[in-house]
């Protein structure tokens, strides 16, 4: 046994047993993976996959088992590697961050400038991505730290911390009838087409979820992955763009209208996620602390660092 065939059986089940992308994900050929399964389920003598001809269908029960022991090993061994970066690459190195496309845009430019500052050396990338790609990628042990409103919370792997809190808006064009009749009701805004984020980023879960509470059915009649998208189409005059207020703010004043909302959908929050019990180098403790002074070091370090699986999340500060 060893570990090139412990990724293949991690990384076909995240490629649906798709051998191809295994294949490509791990650099070598299809032909090499096939012979890697086979040699292994020739050692353990049992069947990893259910397979109907040449194809994999999923995993049996004693594969389903190997899974999480590989998974285990191998982020073991991802940290044996990470351990000497750790301590000896205080001042530089990679900092990979996935967020969304809203926080890459609108909230995270001035911690950017403040990091920059304090680690010229460091180099930086974002990875945009949706919330459950943003997992994904930290499960992976791909980004160091994640960033969205949604889905960091619901994982026990993850250490999430709160960053800020933040409400929908309303984004219209000047001369909009629903100007002219406020405070709007959740109602008077159903009777327009609504232009909005699509569902599973950007709060899109807190807009449903009023509207279903008010036993209403809103008419969203284009849902796009960021708001440059949603603000260009109200521009057109399709509909009522429904967008985080941070991304309404820099929109107003170009012939579009922002009308505060914040009494019809719930707030949202923000969310820092780490991979629990992963060793991090100092400049992404400062980077946490960047974000949001008000978390503590030493409460970040203990929730990181531990393999708890808390069925709360940190404490929702609101800055």
């Amino acid at each position: 046994m060893n570990f090139q065939q412990l990724k293949i059986i991690r990384e076909a089940a995240r490629c649906e047993f798709n051998l191809t992308e295994v294949a490509n994900t791990l650099f070598t050929s299809q032909s090499g993976v096939s012979r890697h399964i086979r040699d292994l389920e020739d050692e353990l003598g049992v069947e990893i996959f259910i397979r109907r001809g040449k194809r994999l269908l999923g995993m049996t029960e004693p594969g389903k088992a190997l899974l999480t022991i590989a998974e285990r090993i191998l982020d073991e061994a991802g940290k044996v590697r990470r351990l000497a970066d750790v301590f000896t690459n205080e001042t530089s190195g990679v900092l990979t961050i996935a967020t969304t496309h809203t926080q890459a845009r609108y909230s995270l430019p001035r911690v950017i400038k403040a990091f920059r500052q304090l680690y010229p050396n460091v180099r930086l990338e974002l990875n945009q991505g949706s919330p459950q790609e943003i997992v994904a990628m930290l499960l992976a042990g791909e980004a160091d730290i994640g960033i969205a409103s949604e889905q960091l919370v619901n994982n026990s792997s993850l250490a999430a911390f709160p960053w800020f809190s933040w409400h929908h808006s309303l984004l219209v064009p000047h001369d909009h009838e629903l100007l002219q009749h406020q405070p709007i009701t959740l109602a008077s805004l159903s009777r327009h087409p609504l232009i909005t984020y699509r569902q599973g980023i950007t709060g899109r879960s807190r807009v449903d979820r009023a509207f279903q509470a008010a036993g209403i059915k809103p008419d969203i009649v284009l849902s796009a992955q960021d708001s440059d998208v949603v603000k260009t189409y109200v521009e057109l005059g399709l509909g009522v763009g429904i967008l985080a207020d941070q991304a309404c703010d820099i929109y107003e004043g170009e012939d579009l209208v922002k009308i505060d909302t914040h009494h019809l959908f719930d707030a949202n929050t923000v969310w820092l996620g780490l991979k629990r019990g992963q060793l991090q180098r100092n400049y992404v403790w400062q980077f946490l602390e960047l974000c949001n002074a008000n978390l503590s070091l030493e409460e970040i370090k203990r929730q990181a660092l531990s393999y708890e699986t808390e069925s709360e999340p940190a404490i929702d500060f609101q800055i």
